[in-house]
């Protein structure tokens, strides 16, 4: 029961603040709870889905490319400006972020409730996008090493 009120807070939040993409995630999760025996289903979302989730934005990411919009010259253009080298640094450092945020979650599954509230809070307040939780586990991560914290 705890589940449903958590998830229903959260859409009542999502609405409030007018945040359509959290409103669709958690009606989804709603519907499928709705239908019996789908706790097998809820795992696997929950564990395939960040890399699912991934590999669509990585796709609508290539769409330009595939499109014809984006080519080798606009890469070369790229790396002759600071800021295309800004940005090929900060692609690395994220990946390596969300690297280590997605080993976080794993060895530390209790962190996630703690992710998934900030993220929420940053959407609905700060009208954010929820694109983050695996960067910030990643973050946290960094910050964790760096102040010697204990995960326990």
């Amino acid at each position: 029961m705890e589940s449903w009120l958590f998830l229903l807070a959260i859409l009542v939040v999502a609405w409030l603040g007018k945040n359509q993409s959290l409103q669709i995630a958690t009606v989804v999760v709603l519907l499928i709870k709705l239908i019996p025996n789908t706790s097998k289903l809820l795992t696997t979302i929950g564990q395939k889905g960040i890399n699912w989730g991934v590999t669509l934005i990585t796709v609508a990411i290539l769409i330009p490319i595939a499109t014809g919009q984006i080519g080798f010259r606009d890469l070369w253009h790229a790396f002759k400006s600071p800021v295309g080298w800004i940005a090929v640094a900060c692609g690395v450092l994220v990946s390596v972020l969300s690297f280590h945020g997605v080993g976080l979650l794993s060895a530390t599954p209790e962190i996630t409730v703690a992710l998934v509230f900030g993220t929420i809070m940053g959407v609905v307040l700060l009208k954010g996008i929820a694109a983050g939780p695996i960067i910030a586990a990643g973050i946290t991560y960094c910050i964790i090493q760096v102040l010697h914290l204990s995960l326990q």
